[in-house]
């Protein structure tokens, strides 16, 4: 069988202060319910510069200037240990500051929501434009050229029109206005997450092209897999991002469409890509998905009250290319998939013996044949504060902990099988950002130099959150080392097909005469 590959992937960041402090759900709530409380007065003390989100080690994991187990080696807490070499620029993305985002929001706006200070604008649309990924691969920066306002133009919009103000080092530059007079779905909160989760997509969508060679014309089929949904009042979550992403990087001979299932979506959208290349419909498939500004400081009360900095002030986002199999890149095994059935059950040994256990056990293998596992890879310097756990650390427990109830592993083997086959949480908690993909860019690097042949990515999602079921979700799949054969399945050739059936034909006709 011939299998598609992992041909690419980028991972970007966008350090978001101000949107943290003004349109992060927790934050905003907040200043709703309690304007006086002693959360939203301390938050300006915990907030990090550019420079501190820049040269904190996860981070530098996330866009690929060290492996995640590189984490290991820096004294923790790993926010007072900045890294002194580290980069806005990485061998899988980059980090982006909050001023150039504002500039990338106008750019991907359509519908001239988002108005931004003359001056602010002309300054951001040169730096937009003299970027040498953005100013390359995006094809609506002359939106930067149009309806600049003054400040009190922009806030008599604020005032007069429900337009959401946006702050930078919390001094207003600009508004973004709602889409609707009165549409539920597009008012201008939900305008702002939709802009967001779309410039973030775009910006790592530009990153895949600069980073891997990729010419955006060749791309055949884009999968979103965010989790935002983006409609109006008779299609709340009509879609579609992928080809509104698409769009904005020249894109023009794809087609696309999203993929939700909350965490677990990523993992879902390549395991389609996965098939969709392999069965001949496309041939370059990109998986991708922009940042959540609903979850920026989601866990902030729990940091400041512990005195740490509000480490959720990034914006994550990823894209990933699926292509044929061209004998050398990392193949994604369709026949080794896993998914948490309807009648799986909740229990924590349950979901992993359904996307664990299961798939590898149908394909003749076992947990050992796994050289390196990637689930749910949030930072724990995020989650352990707040009360959630080390949870890449619990997911390699519970992993190690079938390995032995089935005799695979020695019960004294434990501690070393987990170092062995995971890694330090290293991905920002937006939901989907860190089910397993973030790793993905690291495997390739580990497979092509024989470091590691097999990895497992885990995605895990809770479906109850639209209470509308209980259940959990899950899926998994394999990416392992090419062995170089591409023609060793191919089958027989349109041609052939055409005679075959022609044949088929004759003889049916011939039968009823």
């Amino acid at each position: 069988m011939t299998f598609p590959v992992l041909k690419g992937t980028a991972y970007t960041l966008v350090h978001t202060p101000d949107i943290l402090v003004h349109e992060g759900k927790l934050q905003e709530t907040e200043m709703r319910n309690s304007p006086d409380s002693d959360y939203l007065k301390a938050i300006p003390d915990h907030l990090r510069s550019f420079d501190d989100a820049v040269a904190y080690g996860p981070n530098q994991a996330f866009i690929g200037n060290i492996h995640p187990r590189e984490l290991r080696n820096i004294e923790q807490p790993w926010y007072e240990h900045p890294l002194k070499d580290a980069s806005t620029e990485g061998k899988f993305g980059s980090m982006m500051s909050e001023d150039l985002f504002y500039g990338c929001m106008k750019a991907v706006d359509m519908f001239e929501l988002v108005v931004l200070e003359e001056s602010y604008q002309k300054e951001v649309a040169k730096k937009l434009n003299d970027d040498p990924v953005i100013g390359k691969y995006w094809v609506t920066l002359d939106k930067l050229t149009e309806n600049p306002a003054k400040i009190d133009e922009i806030e008599a919009l604020i005032a007069d029109k429900d337009a959401k103000p946006l702050y930078l080092n919390n001094k207003l530059v600009g508004c973004l206005k709602r889409a609707h007079e009165f549409d539920a779905a597009l008012t201008s909160d939900v305008m702002f997450e939709n802009l967001v989760s779309k410039a973030s997509g775009a910006y790592a969508l530009a990153e895949l092209f600069a980073k891997n060679d990729i010419k955006p014309d060749g791309v055949d089929y884009l999968i979103e897999c965010s989790e935002e949904g983006c409609g109006d009042m008779f299609q709340r979550a009509g879609g579609n991002y992928a080809k509104s992403i698409g769009e904005i990087c020249g894109c023009v001979n794809a087609t696309g469409s999203d993929t939700r299932s909350f965490c677990a979506a990523p993992a879902h959208s390549m395991v389609e890509a996965a098939a969709l290349v392999q069965a001949g419909v496309y041939s370059n498939i990109v998986v991708l998905a922009g940042g959540s500004s609903a979850k920026l400081g989601m866990n902030g009360k729990d940091h400041v009250k512990k005195g740490l900095p509000l480490l959720e002030d990034c914006l994550g986002a990823f894209a990933v290319h699926v292509g044929e199999n061209d004998g050398k890149s990392p193949i994604i095994r369709t026949d080794v998939v896993g998914k948490h059935k309807i009648g799986s059950g909740a229990a924590p040994q349950a979901i992993m013996q359904a996307i664990v256990a299961d798939p590898l056990e149908h394909a003749g293998m076992s947990i050992k044949d796994v050289d390196v596992y990637s689930a749910e890879m949030q930072n724990p310097e995020i989650t352990v504060p707040a009360g959630a756990g080390d949870i890449p650390m619990a997911n390699y427990k519970m992993i190690a902990a079938l390995g032995v109830m089935k005799k695979i592993f020695a019960r004294d083997e434990m501690n070393q099988v987990v170092e062995n086959i995971g890694m330090p949480g290293f991905a920002p908690t937006q939901g989907h950002i860190p089910s397993g993909i973030p790793f993905l860019g690291h495997a390739i690097e580990m497979i092509e130099s024989g470091e590691i042949h097999r990895t497992m990515i885990i995605g895990k999602g809770s479906l109850f959150l639209g209470r509308l079921t209980n259940l959990f979700d899950g899926i998994s799949f394999i990416v392992e080392a090419n062995d170089g054969k591409v023609d060793d399945d191919k089958g027989v050739d349109k041609d052939e097909v055409r005679q075959m059936i022609a044949e088929s034909m004759k003889k049916f006709a011939d039968s009823l005469k």
